[in-house]
């Protein structure tokens, strides 16, 4: 019987493992970490991690060939395969501050498998690393002092939040990264067999270790990209009266381009985006690629050039300034589906909105208040009495000057808007960062409206322009 650990019960480690014990009933599953709250939510009836369809992924799972636990050295011992699937996240400090990642968590996590392997192992990388990762836990590995024999593999993941499950039982691909030897080959050959269990063996890609860490930090650059790029489409369609959903529209017919990640919006968010193509810039900075580390670092700059600019139009609409009144924040998370508010652009704006003086009151139905308060504390010299959570969207509404919407949830596309509209003050202004409100609509019930991408209401084009 295979045995099979992974260190780390976050986001990718926990829905991962949790779908290969499902699909693989002979295969034991244990997912170890440092965390023992964290183990206990993942041993409890409320997981560490919302995704649609894990309750019960984990539920038929746990007790029968899935196991959590905070007994690290025990599991690792007793695994043929490792799962390496810790966080690596940007450094805020050091060399490569703000670009490249830091791999604290990645280290220790190779030190604790080498000093508790007694037999041969596959280890496997999962979380998101730079390249030449793998050659650099090969080193740790091979410094343990013992005759066990490692081969390290890549295997990044690809899946989607808010769509974990239904991604990682249905992938476009798995990609497995390793070394073209006779020993690389069997480890990739062992991998290969665990994923055969329900993915066709078409859509299992190999690759060399280089090539599998590159394409994951390329494939979310390239997604990210395409995200910056409508968006800087978006702010020429405002002033010169075209839509950016009907120019999204018709590029994406093209078979060439299609038509996913073509949504004007606010911003990209999420864990991954912004860090990746962070990573991808230092990688280039370090090896002598000044043009590439430029291109790929104005993707996240745009990305900023809209939440800034969401900010400085809400600010300019409302009279230059929003000091001492109300807007209301409709969606908290980086996305619909999702409780994550990780590089959420809703947190810059309601950090620009509290740096001008202004009071938000804030509803996502899946974010709690507590995460809220968090991410909105470290707004410039806002207080704590300028942010309410509210228990719903005509709570946060009531009594608003301005009204953002910042998540797509689909609940805001069906509010009563005449009813929000009569419990704000007037003029009440509505500013749809996610496309979500029928702007015509809202036009006829009175407000002025907003939407990025879309052609400016009358009022907004008799005022300065926002650059």
């Amino acid at each position: 019987m295979v045995k099979i650990c992974c260190i780390g019960a976050g986001y990718v480690g926990g829905p991962t493992m949790a779908v290969i014990a499902l699909k693989c009933p002979a295969i034991e599953v244990a997912v170890v970490d440092v965390s023992p709250l964290r183990i206990d939510a993942w041993n409890s009836d409320r997981l560490p991690v919302f995704e649609p369809g894990l309750d019960a992924v984990v539920k038929a799972c746990r007790g029968r060939n899935l196991s959590f636990s905070a007994d690290v050295d025990r599991h690792v011992a007793d695994a043929d395969i490792v799962f390496v699937s810790v966080n690596t996240p940007t450094k805020t400090r050091g060399l490569g501050a703000g670009k490249a990642a830091d791999l604290t968590y990645w280290e220790s996590a190779a030190r604790a498998i080498a000093d508790a392997s007694r037999s041969d192992k596959v280890v496997v990388e999962k979380s998101t690393v730079p390249v030449k990762t793998a050659e650099a836990m090969e080193r740790i590995l091979a410094h343990s002092g013992s005759d066990v024999a490692f081969q390290v593999l890549s295997n990044p993941e690809f899946f989607a939040e808010g769509s974990a499950v239904q991604n990682l039982l249905c992938p476009d691909r798995v990609l497995i990264g390793g070394w073209d030897t006779a020993e690389g080959r069997n480890a990739v050959r062992a991998l290969m067999d665990v994923y055969a269990h329900w993915v066709p063996e078409d859509r299992i890609v190999t690759t060399s270790l280089s090539s599998a860490e590159l394409s994951k930090l390329a494939a979310n650059a390239f997604l990210a990209q395409r995200v910056s790029s409508v968006n800087a489409i978006s702010a020429l369609c405002e002033v010169t009266g075209a839509d950016a959903l009907e120019v999204a529209r018709s590029v994406g017919t093209d078979h060439r381009v299609g038509d996913s990640f073509l949504n004007a919006g606010v911003g990209f968010g999420g864990s991954s985006f912004q860090k990746d193509v962070l990573s991808l810039v230092y990688a280039c900075e370090c090896n002598g690629l000044p043009e590439a580390a430029g291109y790929w670092q104005q993707v996240v700059a745009m990305n900023e050039y809209q939440k800034s600019r969401f900010v400085r139009r809400v600010v300019s609409s409302m009279f230059n300034t929003v000091a001492g009144k109300k807007v209301a924040v409709l969606g908290f998370a980086f996305k619909k589906g999702v409780c994550d508010t990780r590089e959420s652009p809703a947190i810059d704006v309601c950090r620009g909105l509290l740096g001008d003086r202004a009071h938000v009151s804030v509803y996502d139905p899946l974010v709690s208040e507590k995460q809220i308060r968090r991410d909105t504390a470290a707004a410039p010299a806002a207080k704590v009495e300028q942010v309410r959570v509210a228990r719903d969207a005509y709570e946060a509404a009531e009594g608003a000057h301005g009204l953002c919407v910042l998540t797509e949830w689909d609940e805001f596309r069906t509010l009563d808007y005449r009813r929000i509209f009569d419990g704000m003050q007037k003029p009440a202004f509505v500013f749809d960062g996610r496309n979500v409100v029928d702007v015509g609509k809202l036009r006829e019930i009175g407000f002025v409206v907003y939407s990025v991408g879309k052609p400016l209401d009358a009022w907004l084009e008799v005022l300065p322009a926002v650059a």
